[in-house]
């Protein structure tokens, strides 16, 4: 699980460094919208990891 939460967290990152940075200026809204879907995953894999521990 923790390995999905570090791999959300990074693609985040990632996409939004390209959209935001103004490298990718045509796929900004592109890269938002992936920024905050997986932010969004990556608070529920590690919601999720912290209850299957318990």
């Amino acid at each position: 699980m923790l390995r999905w939460t570090i791999t959300f967290i990074i693609i985040a990152l990632i996409a939004g460094i390209l959209g935001f940075g103004g490298i990718a200026g045509a796929s900004a809204g592109i890269a938002k919208i992936l920024f905050f879907i997986f932010i969004v995953l990556f608070v529920l894999s590690l919601l999720r990891g912290l209850l299957a521990r318990k």
